[in-house]
């Protein structure tokens, strides 16, 4: 018997994305590029152990709003409005099987959107490619909306302003570049997502969730 992919070496390992017997070699080469890995497949988990966060410097600089500068005043006064935005977005992943690069692209237009609105005044919706993106990206705004209005109805007053969640959706997904794997069906950052926030629906303003970790 050999293995369902290469066709030549002894597999060893029981691939739970074909349901077939593959070798390791196979395992690694083609996991989350031409594999669809379930998140409960003990060799991903093994792979994600050793896996170290991309360094922001190594990436694509403007795919990380190079401009906005983040400093260590805002990531502790806006912890509450940052853990916000993670959390929409987990619970906009709740019900869908969603690649990081979807999620990516949905956190993505959705920040370029805050970034014209903050800096001319017009709303603009940058083009999505696929349904999943522009599921996501309305349901993030949508779990934004009810956020900020819940937050402003509680103190009579705006809390939030679009700048800060600029700022806010910036470090979301300068984390998510980093915590990606950045193969194409990696799901590393869309699973880190779900396991810190898989309990709450919205974050309570006032609340500042737990394990809250920015780059």
């Amino acid at each position: 018997m050999s293995c369902a992919l290469c066709e030549t070496r002894k597999p060893k390992r029981f691939c739970l994305a074909i349901h077939q017997r593959i070798c390791a070699p196979c395992c690694g080469e083609h996991r989350e590029v031409s594999l669809d890995c379930p998140s409960e497949c003990v060799y991903l988990q093994q792979a994600r152990q050793y896996e170290k966060p991309r360094p922001l410097e190594a990436l694509d600089q403007s795919a990380l709003f190079p401009a906005i500068e983040i400093g260590d005043q805002f990531l502790y006064e806006k912890q509450e409005l940052i853990g916000g935005v993670m959390v929409a977005l987990a619970k906009s992943l709740r019900h869908r099987s969603t690649f990081d690069p979807d999620l990516i692209g949905a956190l993505t237009a959705l920040t370029r959107s805050y970034d014209t609105r903050v800096n001319t005044g017009l709303y603009y919706e940058p083009p999505l490619v696929n349904a999943s993106q522009q599921s996501i990206a309305a349901e993030l705004q949508a779990h934004l909306k009810e956020y900020r209005g819940r937050d402003e109805a509680r103190l009579g007053a705006v809390r939030w302003r679009d700048s800060d969640v600029l700022k806010a959706l910036v470090v979301v997904l300068r984390m998510a570049q980093s915590r990606t794997s950045g193969r194409p069906q990696s799901r590393s950052f869309v699973d880190f997502l779900l396991q810190q926030f898989s309990e709450k629906t919205i974050v309570a303003p006032g609340e500042v969730p737990s394990g809250l970790i920015v780059p």
